[in-house]
């Protein structure tokens, strides 16, 4: 939906409403990627208190986020916008913006949101994180073109720092031999995997199952020293395995490039093609440095 040149008709920028929840989750779930979850009441909810699913090292409680929607001249939203930041350290964040990749839309938007982080000496959007409750943690840069060029042109610069991969299960996946203890996760909600030598643990995984049948595979993780073992196959084997019964019938994981060498990218590719993961699209990450405002001369 194009905005309206009419001055009549002009949108607005407001603070979301409670009565917006069933166009917002249509235009986030407008721009869902396979296996992602559907957004539900309940997650939109809990985005309102805090849209970061894993808080930034060294970084304090954020501000509560601020949520405001682009509406039309009949108050519908058709863009929305989410936005925070932290004043121990002037840092801003837009976490995420949907507006079915329309461009005088979204350029709106962030243009908004750049305006009420104007103290900030630095903003990041879509910071690159494991699958939270409402994107894939990273914007997916093919499929939103539109957002991506909206990014560009109100002076943020990106780069690519992973993959989102998606796999569907088969109807009847094959047996896993069982080499991990399973453990139930409070955060993020699911089951962990660990394989132990020695009582020691080589190797995790973590991955959960939305109501709507999709999983994630938050991660996968190997001790350099018991690599190139086929510990990673055995693992994502019974991982895979353990969604297959608890009703997953689609997954998906991001695979981080920006943390590993190009060798460990490789490995890791290798072993998620081999069990049908598929490519869906670049995840990429932004900056927005803003010059700082010169002190006054001293007389």
């Amino acid at each position: 939906m194009a905005i309206s040149r009419n001055p009549k008709n002009a949108p607005t920028v407001r603070p979301y409403h409670p009565q917006d929840e069933p166009g917002v989750r249509e235009l986030i779930d407008a721009d869902r990627l396979p296996g992602q979850p559907h957004c539900t009441p309940e997650k939109l909810a809990a985005a309102r208190h805090g849209p970061v699913p894993f808080p930034l090292a060294g970084w304090t409680v954020p501000t509560r986020p601020r949520i405001n929607v682009l509406a039309d001249a009949e108050d519908r939203p058709y863009g929305i916008i989410a936005y925070l930041s932290w004043t121990d350290v002037r840092t801003g964040l837009i976490c995420w913006v949907h507006a079915h990749e329309d461009p005088c839309a979204l350029r709106a938007l962030i243009g908004h949101a750049l305006a009420a982080l104007a103290d900030c000496t630095w903003i990041d959007a879509f910071v690159s994180a494991p699958p939270g409750p409402l994107g894939p943690g990273g914007l997916p840069c093919t499929r939103r073109g539109a957002t991506h060029d909206a990014l560009v042109q109100t002076g943020f610069t990106g780069r690519c720092q992973g993959c989102y991969l998606h796999c569907v299960l088969p109807a009847e996946p094959p047996s896993a031999k069982l080499v991990a203890d399973v453990f139930p996760c409070d955060y993020p909600p699911g089951h962990r995997l660990i394989i132990r030598e020695a009582a020691e643990p080589v190797a995790e995984a973590v991955v959960s199952v939305e109501p709507d049948r999709t999983a994630t595979v938050y991660w996968i993780e190997i001790l350099p020293t018991r690599r190139h073992r086929g510990l990673g196959h055995k693992l994502l084997s019974q991982a895979l395995a353990l969604l297959a019964e608890q009703g997953a019938t689609e997954v998906a994981l991001v695979l981080d490039d920006a943390q590993q060498s190009a060798s460990e990218s490789r490995a890791a590719t290798r072993l998620f093609r081999s069990f049908g993961f598929t490519l869906v699209d670049q995840l990429w990450t932004y900056q927005h440095p803003r010059p700082q405002a010169p002190r006054p001369a001293l007389p």
